[in-house]
């Protein structure tokens, strides 16, 4: 017997592949598991939208091309099943030559999934393995918005020398989408973040590219990606996300708060040491001089300002555990905004706003999230 393995590529996202048998099927032949040679084995991925018992995803079909059954699947994948891998056993009772098999991405990147089929027949004993791979889209999640959409209030836009083509190609090769997008004038695509329920639209014009989000998160991924599919190593960008830009200004509030906080709590904390040094004193005093009234009474404000300070100890520790939470929130703003822009303008707006952060110019902080501008 002689076997051989090929596989081959088709349009509207579809993996063929195949195993040619030079041999006949019989009765005991199926038993062997022998199958027919022209037998092929169809894959194609589509995004589910949520239902009431599942969540959104994406699924992965699988199907031969006759009546040979798919006995069991297994795949492995890095970061989406526990363990890296999957297997699907069909019930005894509902086998057939096709199966679907639900993939849930926790992040929009790109996965590479191996997926071995055990294919024969109803009665076989043993099984012919398909082996195939497929790779996810590093977007997959993401829908045509329905009509009437609102559109996003926030921003980012940035010139490209690139064509209008090559930014349609790869946004038909990182999305999972039903149809492939075709444009020759300008760029027009309105879609739906499953995960969120947010919208983003493309627009091109004139070189001049907006992406329109109120997820800067997803922003920021989108730019990257985009940026290192085109080789573009400068990129700078005008956001506009007032939404991002009011959340962060009450968190700049906070932090001078806190800060007044930790200043007032760390005078009274001096305070309170010095009056803790002249407590000790005249309560020895009083000792060395049986008054013990007088003793007793230094030794009781003693106690009582030592109970201050421990409750203002906690006070003071629960303020520096808001603050650090309240900058490491400012930390990733920064981040955020660096990553709408690639190579030497990235860094030169997060070494600007840290600046910013350190003289406590807030006004030039939101001038360089804005305009990038240093």
């Amino acid at each position: 017997m002689e076997l051989k393995n090929y596989s081959e590529n088709t349009k509207a996202g579809k993996e063929v592949t195949g195993m040619k048998v030079s041999a006949t099927t019989d009765v005991d032949g199926q038993q062997m598991g022998i199958i027919p040679a022209n037998t092929q084995l169809q894959t194609s991925l589509a995004v589910a939208m949520e239902t009431d018992s599942m969540p959104s995803h994406v699924v992965l079909y699988i199907a031969t091309t006759n009546d040979t059954i798919i006995k069991s699947v297994m795949i492995f994948a890095e970061g989406i099943f526990n363990g890296e891998s999957h297997v699907i056993h069909p019930p005894a009772n509902s086998v057939s030559n096709q199966l679907t098999v639900p993939i849930f991405p926790p992040k929009d990147v790109p996965v590479d999934l191996h997926v071995k089929t055990f294919v024969g027949h109803k009665n076989s004993h043993q099984y012919h393995v398909f082996e195939l791979s497929r790779q996810l889209p590093r977007f997959t999640l993401y829908v045509p918005a329905p009509k009437g959409t609102a559109q996003p209030t926030s921003c980012v836009s940035f010139t490209l020398s690139e064509r209008l083509n090559r930014v349609v190609m790869w946004i038909n090769q990182n999305f999972l989408l039903e149809e492939e997008i075709v444009t020759e004038t300008d760029l027009d695509v309105k879609l739906l973040a499953l995960r969120t329920g947010l919208p983003i639209y493309f627009h091109m014009s004139n070189g001049t590219m907006t992406i329109f989000s109120d997820d800067i998160d997803l922003t920021g991924d989108i730019i990257q990606a985009l940026a290192a599919s085109l080789n573009l190593e400068d990129l700078t960008a005008h956001a506009n996300f007032p939404l991002f830009i009011e959340e962060l200004k009450e968190v700049l509030v906070k932090v001078d708060e806190y800060h007044s906080v930790r200043q007032k709590l760390t005078a009274e904390m001096a305070d309170h040491s010095n009056l803790i040094r002249s407590l000790v004193v005249r309560a020895e005093d009083a000792r060395l001089m049986n008054d013990m009234n007088g003793m007793k009474q230094g030794y009781v404000k003693l106690y009582d300002l030592n109970r201050d300070l421990i409750n203002g100890y906690t006070i003071r520790c629960n303020n520096h555990t808001e603050l650090l939470a309240c900058l490491k929130v400012v930390n990733q703003a920064i981040q955020k905004a660096g990553r709408l822009r690639v190579g030497r303008p990235k860094t030169q707006v997060i070494n600007s706003c840290r600046t910013a952060i350190k003289n406590n110019d807030i006004q030039k902080l939101l001038k360089v999230i804005e305009t990038g501008a240093v």
